[in-house]
Protein backbone atom coordinates (compact mmCIF):
# COMPACT_ATOMS: atom_id res chain seq x y z
CA UNK A 1 0.00 0.00 0.00
CA UNK A 2 1.11 2.96 -1.12
CA UNK A 3 -0.24 5.66 1.38
CA UNK A 4 0.48 9.04 2.05
CA UNK A 5 0.17 11.29 4.65
CA UNK A 6 -2.43 14.31 3.47
CA UNK A 7 -2.05 17.92 5.40
CA UNK A 8 -4.08 20.58 4.45
CA UNK A 9 -4.56 24.81 5.61
CA UNK A 10 -5.18 27.89 3.77
CA UNK A 11 -1.51 28.36 3.30
CA UNK A 12 1.70 28.83 4.73
CA UNK A 13 0.44 28.34 8.33
CA UNK A 14 0.73 24.52 8.69
CA UNK A 15 4.17 24.47 7.11
CA UNK A 16 4.83 24.54 11.41
CA UNK A 17 2.95 21.32 11.40
CA UNK A 18 4.43 19.54 8.74
CA UNK A 19 7.76 20.14 10.19
CA UNK A 20 7.13 18.08 13.05
CA UNK A 21 5.43 15.38 11.22
CA UNK A 22 8.46 15.22 9.05
CA UNK A 23 10.71 14.63 12.37
CA UNK A 24 8.58 12.47 14.02
CA UNK A 25 7.70 9.94 10.89
CA UNK A 26 10.48 9.86 8.86
CA UNK A 27 9.68 7.21 6.76
CA UNK A 28 6.60 8.69 5.67
CA UNK A 29 5.54 10.56 2.49
CA UNK A 30 3.66 13.70 2.74
CA UNK A 31 0.94 15.72 0.03
CA UNK A 32 0.50 19.11 1.71
CA UNK A 33 -2.16 20.91 0.03
CA UNK A 34 -1.69 24.98 0.72
CA UNK A 35 -4.91 26.55 -0.31
CA UNK A 36 -3.68 29.80 -0.70
CA UNK A 37 -6.55 30.80 -2.83
CA UNK A 38 -9.27 30.61 -0.57
CA UNK A 39 -7.27 32.46 2.59
CA UNK A 40 -8.49 33.78 5.15
CA UNK A 41 -10.34 30.48 6.20
CA UNK A 42 -11.54 32.30 9.33
CA UNK A 43 -13.81 34.92 8.20
CA UNK A 44 -15.86 31.94 5.54
CA UNK A 45 -19.26 30.60 6.62
CA UNK A 46 -19.58 26.98 7.88
CA UNK A 47 -21.12 26.19 4.32
CA UNK A 48 -18.18 27.93 2.63
CA UNK A 49 -15.54 26.34 4.49
CA UNK A 50 -17.40 22.86 4.29
CA UNK A 51 -17.58 23.10 0.32
CA UNK A 52 -13.92 24.20 0.45
CA UNK A 53 -12.94 21.28 2.67
CA UNK A 54 -14.43 18.67 1.54
CA UNK A 55 -13.13 19.59 -1.72
CA UNK A 56 -9.68 19.16 -0.61
CA UNK A 57 -10.03 16.09 1.02
CA UNK A 58 -11.46 14.59 -2.46
CA UNK A 59 -8.40 15.48 -4.24
CA UNK A 60 -6.29 14.28 -1.12
CA UNK A 61 -7.95 10.73 -1.22
CA UNK A 62 -7.75 10.40 -4.62
CA UNK A 63 -3.84 10.60 -4.56
CA UNK A 64 -3.64 7.72 -2.22
CA UNK A 65 -4.01 9.55 1.32
CA UNK A 66 -6.03 7.58 3.98
CA UNK A 67 -4.99 9.87 6.72
CA UNK A 68 -5.45 13.74 6.43
CA UNK A 69 -4.71 16.14 8.64
CA UNK A 70 -6.82 19.34 9.37
CA UNK A 71 -3.91 21.87 9.89
CA UNK A 72 -6.01 24.53 10.52
CA UNK A 73 -7.78 25.45 13.62
CA UNK A 74 -10.74 27.13 12.12
CA UNK A 75 -11.14 24.51 9.24
CA UNK A 76 -11.20 21.61 12.45
CA UNK A 77 -13.71 23.33 14.75
CA UNK A 78 -16.04 23.97 12.06
CA UNK A 79 -15.52 20.98 9.69
CA UNK A 80 -14.24 17.80 11.18
CA UNK A 81 -17.50 16.24 12.77
CA UNK A 82 -18.93 16.32 9.17
CA UNK A 83 -15.96 15.35 7.17
CA UNK A 84 -15.74 12.04 9.47
CA UNK A 85 -19.19 11.69 8.78
CA UNK A 86 -18.78 11.59 5.12
CA UNK A 87 -15.74 10.38 4.64
CA UNK A 88 -15.98 6.96 7.63
CA UNK A 89 -13.48 5.55 5.59
CA UNK A 90 -10.40 8.48 6.44
CA UNK A 91 -9.03 9.31 9.15
CA UNK A 92 -9.09 12.78 10.31
CA UNK A 93 -6.72 14.10 13.06
CA UNK A 94 -7.59 18.25 13.72
CA UNK A 95 -5.86 20.96 15.06
CA UNK A 96 -7.50 22.60 18.40
CA UNK A 97 -5.97 25.28 20.27
CA UNK A 98 -4.25 23.84 23.14
CA UNK A 99 -6.40 25.01 25.91
CA UNK A 100 -5.74 21.61 27.92
CA UNK A 101 -1.92 22.26 27.64
CA UNK A 102 -2.32 25.92 29.41
CA UNK A 103 -5.04 24.16 31.96
CA UNK A 104 -2.22 21.46 32.92
CA UNK A 105 0.46 23.90 32.95
CA UNK A 106 -1.23 25.88 35.78
CA UNK A 107 -1.00 29.35 33.93
CA UNK A 108 -3.62 31.89 35.90
CA UNK A 109 -3.87 34.46 32.82
CA UNK A 110 -3.74 33.35 29.69
CA UNK A 111 -4.66 35.12 26.08
CA UNK A 112 -6.37 32.70 23.70
CA UNK A 113 -5.22 33.93 20.04
CA UNK A 114 -7.39 32.70 17.08
CA UNK A 115 -9.50 33.76 14.63
CA UNK A 116 -13.09 35.17 14.56
CA UNK A 117 -14.85 31.72 13.80
CA UNK A 118 -12.41 29.55 16.02
CA UNK A 119 -12.74 31.77 18.21
CA UNK A 120 -17.16 31.80 18.10
CA UNK A 121 -16.83 27.77 17.57
CA UNK A 122 -19.22 25.87 20.23
CA UNK A 123 -15.76 23.46 20.45
CA UNK A 124 -13.60 26.54 22.26
CA UNK A 125 -16.26 26.56 24.85
CA UNK A 126 -16.12 23.39 25.55
CA UNK A 127 -12.50 23.37 25.63
CA UNK A 128 -12.22 25.92 28.38
CA UNK A 129 -15.21 24.64 30.48
CA UNK A 130 -13.76 20.89 30.50
CA UNK A 131 -10.25 21.68 31.57
CA UNK A 132 -9.94 25.06 33.19
CA UNK A 133 -9.55 25.33 37.03
CA UNK A 134 -11.30 27.79 39.55
CA UNK A 135 -8.42 30.35 39.71
CA UNK A 136 -7.24 30.51 35.60
CA UNK A 137 -9.01 33.14 33.68
CA UNK A 138 -8.91 32.82 29.69
CA UNK A 139 -9.30 35.65 27.67
CA UNK A 140 -10.35 35.27 23.97
CA UNK A 141 -8.60 37.19 21.50
CA UNK A 142 -10.64 37.42 17.90
CA UNK A 143 -7.68 38.05 15.36
CA UNK A 144 -9.20 38.95 12.44
CA UNK A 145 -6.69 39.32 9.63
CA UNK A 146 -3.89 38.81 11.03
CA UNK A 147 -3.44 35.22 9.54
CA UNK A 148 -4.22 36.86 6.19
CA UNK A 149 -1.25 39.49 6.85
CA UNK A 150 0.97 36.26 7.85
CA UNK A 151 0.37 34.50 4.56
CA UNK A 152 0.84 37.65 2.62
CA UNK A 153 4.12 38.49 4.84
CA UNK A 154 3.17 42.13 5.62
CA UNK A 155 5.72 42.24 8.24
CA UNK A 156 4.99 45.74 9.24
CA UNK A 157 1.09 45.51 9.47
CA UNK A 158 1.70 42.25 11.30
CA UNK A 159 3.53 43.98 14.18
CA UNK A 160 0.93 47.22 13.98
CA UNK A 161 -1.48 44.66 13.88
CA UNK A 162 -0.42 42.80 17.33
CA UNK A 163 0.21 45.79 19.05
CA UNK A 164 -3.48 47.01 18.73
CA UNK A 165 -4.74 43.53 19.29
CA UNK A 166 -2.26 43.54 22.71
CA UNK A 167 -2.73 46.73 24.14
CA UNK A 168 -5.87 45.66 26.38
CA UNK A 169 -3.98 43.39 28.17
CA UNK A 170 -1.00 44.87 29.22
CA UNK A 171 -2.07 45.08 32.73
CA UNK A 172 -3.50 41.45 32.75
CA UNK A 173 -0.08 39.75 34.00
CA UNK A 174 -0.60 37.64 31.02
CA UNK A 175 1.89 34.49 31.62
CA UNK A 176 0.90 31.91 28.36
CA UNK A 177 -0.77 32.61 25.26
CA UNK A 178 -2.20 30.21 23.21
CA UNK A 179 -1.68 30.30 19.33
CA UNK A 180 -4.90 29.00 18.37
CA UNK A 181 -4.26 29.47 14.41
CA UNK A 182 -1.18 27.19 12.64
CA UNK A 183 -0.17 30.59 11.21
CA UNK A 184 0.64 32.10 14.37
CA UNK A 185 3.68 29.84 14.71
CA UNK A 186 4.98 31.56 12.24
CA UNK A 187 5.03 35.04 14.18
CA UNK A 188 6.43 33.62 17.39
CA UNK A 189 9.27 35.97 17.59
CA UNK A 190 6.84 39.36 16.88
CA UNK A 191 4.54 37.77 19.84
CA UNK A 192 7.56 37.55 22.08
CA UNK A 193 8.71 40.84 21.64
CA UNK A 194 5.45 42.31 23.07
CA UNK A 195 5.04 39.65 25.80
CA UNK A 196 8.38 38.88 26.73
CA UNK A 197 7.57 36.84 29.93
CA UNK A 198 4.90 34.62 28.35
CA UNK A 199 4.78 31.40 27.18
CA UNK A 200 3.78 30.46 23.42
CA UNK A 201 1.68 27.45 23.40
CA UNK A 202 0.93 25.54 20.47
CA UNK A 203 -0.53 22.18 19.22
CA UNK A 204 2.02 20.90 16.58
CA UNK A 205 3.95 18.55 18.69
CA UNK A 206 0.24 16.92 20.16
CA UNK A 207 -0.97 16.86 16.54
CA UNK A 208 2.18 14.74 14.90
CA UNK A 209 2.46 12.52 17.84
CA UNK A 210 -1.23 11.53 17.53
CA UNK A 211 -0.82 11.33 13.61
CA UNK A 212 1.98 8.74 14.32
CA UNK A 213 -0.83 7.22 16.93
CA UNK A 214 -3.09 6.34 14.22
CA UNK A 215 -0.36 5.32 12.03
CA UNK A 216 0.50 2.99 14.46
CA UNK A 217 -3.17 1.33 15.33
CA UNK A 218 -4.12 1.60 11.42
CA UNK A 219 -1.27 -0.35 10.39
CA UNK A 220 -0.47 2.12 8.16
CA UNK A 221 3.21 2.44 8.79
CA UNK A 222 5.46 2.44 6.02
CA UNK A 223 9.31 1.27 5.77
CA UNK A 224 10.80 3.79 3.04
CA UNK A 225 14.63 4.33 2.94
CA UNK A 226 13.67 8.03 2.26
CA UNK A 227 10.65 10.65 3.17
CA UNK A 228 9.00 12.34 0.15
CA UNK A 229 7.35 15.19 0.91
CA UNK A 230 5.03 16.80 -1.91
CA UNK A 231 3.80 20.31 -1.85
CA UNK A 232 0.65 21.83 -4.36
CA UNK A 233 -0.94 25.34 -4.16
CA UNK A 234 -4.53 26.01 -5.29
CA UNK A 235 -4.34 28.55 -8.04
CA UNK A 236 -4.59 32.27 -6.97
Amino acid sequence: MNCKIGIFDSGIGGFSILGELKRVLPNENFLYYKDSKNNPYGEKTEQELFHITSAIVEYLKIRGCRIIVIACNTATTRCIKKLRMVYPELIFVGTVPAIKIACDGGFQNTIIMATPSTIESERISELIKGNKKESQKFYLLPCKGLAHLIELQKQEQIESLLLKLFSPYQNKKIDSIILGCTHYSLIKKEISKIFCHATLIDGTKGVAQEVKHQMKLNNLEMARNKQEIKVVTSKI
